[in-house]
């Protein structure tokens, strides 16, 4: 064999390696496959975020223009593969009648590689796939609406047996806008005749221990942001007694909770 011939043959397996490993590439970082209903990852359990809208209360037009930037921003938020879902507690309490969006995050245009997807294809299916129908329930969610009770805890006990959002799921995470006003056969803050609202409400262990003898305990380990919408006549109750007394009645569930305002909000009557 001349020089020639074995540089040849060099060069001859040089480029085969280059082919496998372009091969091999292409093989471990593909796209991988999704579930054409959810946009989820086929095959797996993605975490979940859940938006719980408490509309047993009506909300202004600030507080409603509110609350669709806070859920457009729990969407901006999500990773690629992360799963959101849409719930309006309503007084029955019952949430699985009330979903109006659940899907996965397929990935944006900016979210993916761009040397093995195309970005603009990929942004062009993302609007249509999970931006717009997102915003379709956005427009159904903002509908003014009005309830005799108003069954918070309830609601999220039930959330924790939904498909999806059973303990076996990684990463759930609820966001509830609320008042927190609670009302219902568990316990209810209405009532001033009957004193302060720490007098009036019953032990927080208590209610835990009822709502889990009931419901099970689905909710321990499911992390709670309350963005807390101001109503007026209870801002000092809602600022402090009833802050403390969901505080204990969480920390009894084992949920970890943490409070936030809804941005831009400002208070109007229930």
């Amino acid at each position: 064999m001349t020089g020639r011939d074995a540089i040849g043959v060099f060069n001859l397996i040089i480029i085969a390696g280059i082919l496998a490993g372009i091969s091999y590439l292409a093989f471990v970082v593909r796209p991988a496959e999704y579930d054409p209903d959810t946009l989820c990852l086929a095959d797996t359990v993605p975490p979940h975020r859940v938006v719980v809208v408490d509309k047993t209360d009506l909300y202004s037009p600030s507080q409603a223009g509110a609350i669709a930037g806070a859920i457009l921003a729990q969407r901006d938020a999500l990773a690629v593969g992360e799963r959101l879902s849409l719930f309006e507690l309503n007084e029955r309490g019952n949430l699985s009648d009330t979903n109006s969006f659940s899907l996965c995050n397929p990935g944006s245009g900016d979210q993916v590689n761009p040397l093995y997807r195309n970005p603009a294809r990929i942004q062009a299916r993302y609007e249509a796939a999970f931006a717009e129908p997102l915003s379709d329930a956005l427009d159904d969610l903002m509908t003014p609406k009005d309830a005799p009770q108003s069954p918070i805890l309830e609601a999220l006990a039930r959330l924790s047996a939904e498909r999806g959002f059973t303990p076996d799921v990684p990463g759930r995470r609820v966001v509830l806008v609320s008042d927190m006003l609670q009302n219902s056969d568990l316990f209810t803050v209405y009532g001033r005749g009957r004193g302060s609202l720490e007098d009036r409400l019953p032990d927080a262990a208590d209610v835990a221990d009822a709502l889990e003898a009931e419901f099970g305990d689905g909710l321990r380990g499911v992390e709670i942001e309350i963005l807390l919408v101001e109503r007026e006549g209870w801002q000092d109750d809602q600022a402090g007694p009833l802050r403390r007394y969901w505080a204990d009645v969480f920390r009894n569930l084992g949920v970890r909770a943490r409070w936030g305002e809804l941005p831009g909000s400002t208070a109007t009557a229930s």
